[in-house]
């Protein structure tokens, strides 16, 4: 099992980013104002405890999800999100949209297609196409405590099956399966005036995977063809009622012999203007992707709530 190592990751990693300091918003209390509201999406729960979209569709940053559950319904309530992403490094691009619908605070599920161009691959080794997608289809619970309200954090499991679509690459570098499934073991805690009298963000997820590259590489190869129980992490500042920065880290297996896999990580930056927007910007470093060295670039993502 790995520890840990740092690097990696590509395109827009700086909305990644963001996405994870968004639960240090959850800092006011609701006002009885709040509780009177008409519509749901204003007496529910507080600003960014839904946090942002991770590329891979589930509620978190950018590349590391959390326990949070997305949206904004409360106990009673059910919500939904759609969001964009876009990560460019330079020699790789990468575009994710995608939505999930929440109920009562408890149940997340969500779906994610995500395309990668690779045009300088591409060019280097004569390859057939120019890019590879994937889709993703996840399901996160609750199982224990609160992001704010309890000392034991808010605790969630999440199972992300992922489908490459384009598997001739993948094949070709030794990959050895088109379809795999992650497992998130995931824990999330709000310290408030927790650094510097500012609400502090923690976040640690132990992913349970044989991912290439989140699978847009494929699953398994002819290095090691075994699921590992690797280490992600952030943290985040909240700096004031809308806006956070951040950081995260997520170790990434190595099962390939022919390319080389980097850990990935990003610093971030997170707008919550509103309970119906979100949008995060990041920087993000991936290391070594598929033969390109020091792929670092930057990143973007637009949630709506509804």
């Amino acid at each position: 099992m790995k520890i840990m190592a740092i690097k990696k990751m590509t395109v827009p990693k700086m909305l990644l980013s963001i996405v994870l300091l968004l639960p240090t918003l959850f800092v006011h209390a609701v006002t009885d104002t709040d509780l009177a509201a008409d519509q749901p999406i204003k007496r529910s729960r507080l600003l960014a405890t839904g946090g942002a979209t991770t590329i891979e569709g589930s509620a978190g940053g950018g590349i590391v999800p959390m326990a949070v559950i997305s949206g904004y319904g409360a106990q009673e309530e059910q919500s939904a999100t759609a969001f964009a992403s876009y990560v460019d490094t330079g020699d790789y691009q990468l575009e994710a949209i995608g939505g999930s619908w929440s109920w009562r605070n408890r149940v997340e599920l969500s779906i994610a297609q995500q395309k990668l161009t690779h045009d300088s691959l591409t060019a280097a080794l004569s390859l057939p196409s120019d890019s590879i997608s994937q889709r993703i289809i996840s399901a996160k619970v609750r199982v224990a405590g609160d992001l704010i309200y309890t000392r034991l954090p808010q605790l969630s499991i999440g199972v992300q099956h992922k489908k490459n679509l384009d598997f001739l690459v993948p094949a070709a570098v030794g990959a050895k399966d088109d379809s795999g499934t992650d497992i998130n073991f995931t824990a999330t805690k709000l310290i408030l005036g927790g650094l510097l009298h500012r609400n502090l963000l923690l976040n640690a997820n132990l992913r349970y995977t044989k991912a290439n590259q989140t699978g847009l590489v494929g699953f398994g190869g002819d290095k090691n063809d075994d699921y590992e129980l690797l280490p992600e992490i952030s943290a985040g500042v909240l700096v004031n009622r809308h806006w956070l920065l951040g950081t995260e880290y997520r170790q990434k297996p190595n099962n390939l012999s022919f390319i080389k896999e980097d850990d990935w990580q990003t610093v971030f930056v997170g707008w919550f203007p509103n309970k119906r927007v979100a949008l995060v910007a990041a920087y993000v470093d991936l290391g070594e992707v598929a033969t390109f060295k020091d792929q670092t670039g930057w990143y973007l993502s637009l949630q709506g709530s509804f």
